[in-house]
């Protein structure tokens, strides 16, 4: 099943709702960063959630950062997703593992931590990005991100995120998110009727392994709701913006006396995006090419 999101309305125009199966992505990611199992199910919900967050953004550049800092093993987690349906990120201790937690699931919230801080930031693609900052509440990654929505956006909203990772990898992942618009938030009963419905389900990947498609679950959900869902999809994937011409551009503002120690020590240097693990190498020529054009600035 390919990656990729849909979107949805119920409930004449009051609710909305945005589905995303994300396993692929979240296996590069796995890949990439050699995530333990807890990381990868931590990082996976993470870009997940940052997929839907980004899609009721209306500009094409618009992009949607998030950062957990938590007290947890894992350290922090960054997420930077866009609305052209990439998504990149990584966490700062991807080697961690935790024992089950009393559930038998993986402990996603040990290892995020309880205490600490949950970052949004919102680029709408002009002028200054919003950010808000909210306390963890659990560390689950989803109701974290469900706390923020009706924190620092009052918008009552339900939200499933979910990663399953065993042996051979990630072969479920995605995530469900459901909002009651202000036209009808006013209504108590549907949101209660939203909380209900997503309480009684036992996560996202055991629809997903059970052979349920996007539109399956969005018809389980809402169907008789008055459900519309867009007839366009679109796909999602692990895409990082990293190039070699910005690694050099970074370099450079190291300045001319440590591009020449980085010549005379090592012959060359070495650079890790964060984002994706892509190593990149300059070789002494090159870094003898940053310097020439300093000094060529200079002049």
């Amino acid at each position: 099943m390919a990656d990729k999101l849909i979107r949805a309305t119920a409930a004449d125009n009051g609710i909305r709702a945005v589905g995303v199966i994300t396993t692929r992505l979240t296996e590069e990611a796995r890949q990439r960063h050699n995530l333990s199992y807890v990381a990868t199910a931590a990082l996976g919900r993470t870009m997940t959630a940052g997929l839907l967050l980004v899609s009721s953004m209306k500009k094409a550049e618009s992009r949607v950062n998030i950062r957990f800092e938590g007290n947890g093993p894992l350290g922090s987690i960054l997420v930077d997703a866009g609305l052209d349906g990439t998504v990149r990120g990584y966490v700062q201790n991807p080697e961690v593992e935790l024992p089950p937690n009393d559930k038998g699931k993986l402990d996603v919230g040990g290892a995020v931590g309880k205490d600490g801080y949950l970052y949004v930031i919102r680029d709408v693609g002009y002028g200054y990005p919003y950010s808000s900052t909210v306390e963890l509440v659990s560390g689950e990654v989803g109701d974290d991100i469900a706390n923020y929505l009706v924190t620092s956006e009052q918008t009552p909203s339900a939200l499933l995120l979910g990663v399953f990772v065993g042996a051979d990898g990630v072969t479920a992942a995605g995530g469900l998110l459901l909002q009651v618009l202000p036209k009808a938030a006013r209504d108590e009963s549907l949101v209660a009727l939203l909380e209900s419905r997503v309480s009684k389900l036992s996560g996202f990947t055991p629809l997903l392994r059970a052979g349920k498609s996007l539109n399956d679950i969005m018809e389980d959900m809402l169907g008789d709701l008055g459900l519309t869902i867009m007839p366009e999809s679109q796909l999602v994937r692990f895409s990082c913006r990293c190039s070699f011409d910005r690694v050099l551009g970074a370099l450079k503002m190291l300045g001319e006396a440590e591009l020449q120690d980085m010549i005379e020590k090592d012959e060359g240097a070495e650079a890790t995006c964060q984002f994706c693990n892509e190593v990149y190498q300059a070789t002494e020529s090159e870094l003898s090419r940053i310097i020439d054009d300093l000094r060529a600035e200079s002049n």
